[in-house]
């Protein structure tokens, strides 16, 4: 397979194998479909989550998010933490 680089994808390149980043061009091309197929990754698992949290609300799992449920959420999330810090300080003597 043969690639053309824009002029400005070749100086990048250039720069990066002249600061010591690759030792050579294809080093470069490689790293960057190693990103490219990591972001293409993480993507389709942000679209299945996605998928799945539709499919749960269509089912009916969801909650309704207002005022009152957000306060009592913060309250429960306050609670959990004073118990756990309560749990690790450690007895008087």
């Amino acid at each position: 397979m043969e690639v053309q680089l824009t002029p400005d994808q070749k100086a990048f390149v250039r720069q990066a194998i002249e600061t010591g980043r690759f030792q050579r061009e294809e080093d470069a091309v490689k790293e960057a479909l190693s990103l490219w197929e990591e972001r293409e990754r993480t993507r389709a698992e942000i679209l299945s989550a996605v998928d799945e949290a539709e499919s749960s609300l269509t089912r009916g799992d969801g909650r309704a998010i207002t005022q009152e449920s957000m306060r009592e959420l913060a309250d429960q999330v306050k609670q959990r933490g004073r118990a756990r810090l309560a749990a690790e300080k450690p007895p008087p003597r």
